[in-house]
């Protein structure tokens, strides 16, 4: 790669870092973490400890992450930030090189690449993901991998793009299942030049008995179900199918024929997905095929979706007018700036890891990793990741101490994984009416699960012995 354009990639990652944020413990890092930290420090997590090691335990981002500190001798923190660093470069280097095989303009390209840039937390539709999570997990860390072996199908490399999906498929075990089918369709419609008979190849596991604990955890997984869907949520599925196949006309009467074959690619790539992913959402017998997510099927459809309308937009609107470049850039970033503003408002913009934290839950909880036992058994509300100001971050990933299970993460662990199901319920249904809590309801916890801490939105409970407050939080001792 030359010199330029790797420059200009760098820029661009430096600038997406800038304007979509970076928030090392949110969301999904609840999952991915405490596997990290548990390889650093096998004495960590001795409760519960099944709620993450089942996805730890498919996946070579635990062993990854623990060996980038071992070998390189820096924290934790440092480590992630710098694998989000590399993972956002990488990303931007894919689409740099598969929209060279869909335009010859560098205009184009860039376009198609700074799209793409500037929509990283671009929502993808009703699956709960980004293009680019704000945080380094499994699927950041494989998603260039996608873009690499898209274009080296197009090339006819098909030995390249089994090579490239080598590494996503050791990082992550379910994403890059759609990226194979993906790969294996747009290999047969550019073998066999198929035109109206579209057809895909999908993967989907064994069929599971659903009980009624694993049940009530599928109830919280709204982005699973296709049915339980706001309409705009269904708007972003179907859109870009219609919008696709528009750039497939468009591309075919340019000659464009590596963009005409990518989105009719597309389109009958999600044709068939759509369907898949409403039928495993009607019938309850079907409930637990639910955990392979077809719709995440959109998350490849939407990169390939946004570097294609960038590179055309670019090659036809944008031209060589700076002005038309800046006012789409523009009130576009100021808009995906101000949407992650209003998403973590308790916390730093970039949450840099050499940085005290601002949010006052955060605080807490590194107070936890510092103050407590490691053996410590702590209990939250359940739903502690949903309250204002907490800004979703994992007390297990930043504390770095067991807890009962929540009904945010813990949930989706046990919709992958049903036979921790009936733990559970057992344990969310313990702490059922958290926010009424009395020091008798504590002991009940205490006694039933060994609880000896917990963590109160301020100003706690009375007759509790509490040694850290803040503003928003309070830690106390059960005794």
């Amino acid at each position: 790669m030359k010199i330029k354009p790797a420059l200009i990639l760098l820029l661009l990652t430096a600038g997406a870092l800038l304007l979509h944020g970076y928030h090392p413990w949110i969301e999904d890092a609840e999952i991915y973490l405490p596997g990290v930290e548990k390889l650093l420090n096998p004495a960590l997590f001795p409760f519960n400890a099944q709620f993450f090691e089942s996805h730890a335990h498919l996946t070579l981002f635990p062993d990854l992450m623990a060996a980038s500190v071992r070998w390189s001798h820096l924290r934790l923190e440092t480590v992630l930030f710098v694998w989000q660093i590399v993972s956002m470069f990488l990303l931007l280097l894919g689409a740099w090189e598969l929209s060279g095989r869909c335009f010859t303009s560098l205009r184009a390209r860039w376009a198609g690449v700074a799209l793409l840039a500037a929509l990283f937390t671009l929502p993808v539709a009703g699956t709960g993901l980004y293009l680019m999570d704000q945080y380094i997990n499994p699927r950041n860390l494989t998603a260039f991998g996608a873009l690499f072996a898209v274009s080296s199908v197009l090339d006819k490399k098909y030995l390249r793009a089994a090579v490239f999906l080598i590494w996503p498929m050791a990082i992550h075990p379910l994403m890059p299942l759609f990226v194979v089918s993906f790969c294996v369709l747009l290999a047969l419609l550019q073998r066999w030049q198929i035109g109206r008979d579209w057809w895909a190849v999908l993967l989907v596991p064994v069929f599971l008995h659903s009980s009624a604990a694993y049940h009530q955890a599928a109830l919280t997984r709204h982005d699973y179900y296709l049915t339980r869907w706001s309409w705009y949520e269904w708007l972003g599925a179907l859109g870009p199918i219609v919008i696709l196949w528009w750039f497939s006309r468009i591309a075919r009467s340019r000659g464009m024929r590596n963009l005409d074959l990518l989105c009719r690619a597309l389109v009958a790539y999600e044709v068939v997905c759509i369907p898949l992913a409403l039928i495993v959402s009607i019938p309850p017998s079907f409930e637990s095929l639910a955990r392979v997510q077809p719709m995440r099927s959109l998350h490849l459809a939407y990169m390939l979706f946004v570097l294609i309308a960038g590179g055309l937009l670019g090659e036809f609107v944008l031209k060589e007018r700076w002005l038309r470049w800046a006012a789409l850039f523009l009130p576009l970033c100021v808009g995906m700036f101000t949407a992650q503003r209003a998403l973590f408002p308790a916390s730093a913009h970039v949450e840099w890891p050499w940085e005290a934290p601002r949010n006052p839950w955060v605080q807490a909880f590194l107070w936890i990793r510092s103050n407590t036992p490691t053996d410590a058994r702590f209990a939250l509300d359940p739903y502690h990741m949903h309250i204002d100001g907490e800004d979703e971050n994992g007390f297990r990933a930043i504390a770095q101490r067991s807890m009962l299970a929540d009904a945010v993460k813990d949930s989706g662990a046990v919709t992958m994984f049903p036979a921790n199901a009936e733990e559970w319920f057992r344990q969310v249904q313990a702490q059922k009416n958290w926010k009424d809590f009395q020091i008798q309801d504590f002991r009940n916890l205490q006694s039933q699960y060994g609880v000896n801490w917990v963590v109160l939105q301020a100003p706690g409970r009375a007759g509790l012995s509490c040694p850290y407050q803040n503003q928003a939080v309070m830690v106390c001792r059960i005794e």
